[in-house]
């Protein structure tokens, strides 16, 4: 397979756990992956891609990061928005800065990366996964500037579709529930949940979904990997894919 043939996927987030599991899994299928994280470089990240680490808050580094892109392919199969960033803490004591930042981290980036990376879709017909949340439709306390963010996401996805099905690009978003990630366990750690040790509140929050447990992040890769692929979801855009192990299924009140 030659470099022009073979598909690219842009991936935000790319050192964390759901990014990281999402490079894995496009470069077994034979992707070059593009990867963008303010982390180092992990050690593992396929050899024939291309590593970022810069700040995507900031619009500048987001511009830099697509002018690199566009030098690496001419052309950009996905492009999966999957950083993000999470203040867990009362509405009432968010800062505007704080709750900024968090539009900055997870809000922004999908919507600029969207329009700086236009072109090269279009020159693929190819395929925006934006990862919002499970949060975007039911949420708990202290969380809302993230879930708010994620809401935000879910709505830009139904617009991004309509305005770029012309173009035969696609646009549908991931809604993990639980997932162990370092961003999950972080939750912990701030205290936003059940009191415990960081394995007993895991096991709190996996008794809650009707599976019974948390997801791993390969298993949220998998699905944005399906909605990449337009061999395996051509027919689908603006669409949002719940991935939470039937938590959102349940009534609160059973």
């Amino acid at each position: 397979m030659t470099e022009q043939s073979q598909r690219v996927a842009l991936i935000t987030g790319a050192a964390g756990g759901i990014g990281r599991a999402s490079v894995n899994h496009f470069s077994a299928h034979g992707w070059r992956v593009i990867g963008v994280d303010r982390k180092e470089r992990p050690a593992d990240f396929p050899a024939d891609g291309l590593y970022l680490q810069t700040d995507i808050a900031l619009p500048e580094n987001l511009e830099m990061v697509f002018r690199e892109a566009a030098c690496f392919t001419p052309k950009l199969d996905a492009l999966v928005n999957n950083a993000a960033y999470q203040i867990a803490k009362p509405l009432v004591e968010t800062t505007v800065e704080e709750w900024d930042l968090v539009m900055a981290c997870n809000l922004r980036p999908a919507f600029l990366g969207a329009k700086l990376g236009y072109a090269l879709l279009k020159a693929a017909g190819g395929a925006i996964v934006n990862v919002s949340s499970v949060h975007a439709i039911a949420t708990s306390a202290s969380i809302a500037a993230y879930a708010a963010s994620k809401g935000g996401v879910l709505a830009l996805t139904r617009a991004e579709a309509i305005e770029f099905a012309p173009d035969n690009i696609r646009v549908n978003a991931v809604l993990p529930g639980a997932v162990d990630t370092p961003m999950l366990r972080a939750g912990f750690a701030r205290g936003h949940l059940a009191a415990g040790s960081e394995e007993e509140q895991l096991a709190a929050l996996a008794r809650k979904t009707v599976n019974g447990r948390v997801a791993k992040p390969a298993e949220i890769a998998s699905v944005i990997y399906f909605l990449a692929d337009s061999t395996q979801s051509s027919f689908m855009t603006g669409q949002a894919l719940v991935v939470d192990g039937g938590a959102t299924a349940r009534l609160s009140t059973e």
